[in-house]
């Protein structure tokens, strides 16, 4: 089963670039998707430019919207993604636990929609 866990965090409450605890999370960053890669779970993953590059796009009245940022207003921004395969939710749960923002953001565990059953 594939599984997205998303990492949400506050720009405002995360280490703050040049940081001695930058650089811990940066590393430990590198330990976990090392982790990822070693146990054969790691499909893709990568982190996320700022906000501020984001464009939203909908399409109402049959005319396409574009809006700079983010669709929603929140104080956690997404700042990245891993795509892992695994057994079920209770092993990526797991993987989710080592992830760096669980401790000042929010890390989502989803399952990703299998709309190809043969798995190619």
């Amino acid at each position: 089963m594939k599984y997205m866990i998303l990492l949400y965090g506050a720009p405002a409450v995360e280490p703050a670039y040049g940081t001695p605890e930058f650089a811990k999370m940066m590393a430990d960053f590198g330990a976990v998707s090392a982790k990822l890669v070693a146990d054969g779970v790691l499909q893709t993953g990568e982190g996320l430019q700022g906000v501020e590059t984001a464009t939203s796009l909908r399409i109402r009245g049959g005319k396409v919207e574009t809006m700079d940022g983010p669709f929603a207003e929140t104080k956690e921004h997404l700042g990245g993604y891993y795509v892992i395969d695994v057994p079920d939710l209770d092993a990526a749960l797991r993987y989710a636990e080592l992830m760096p923002p669980a401790h000042w953001g929010t890390v989502e565990v989803r399952p990703l929609m299998n709309y190809n059953p043969a798995g190619t």
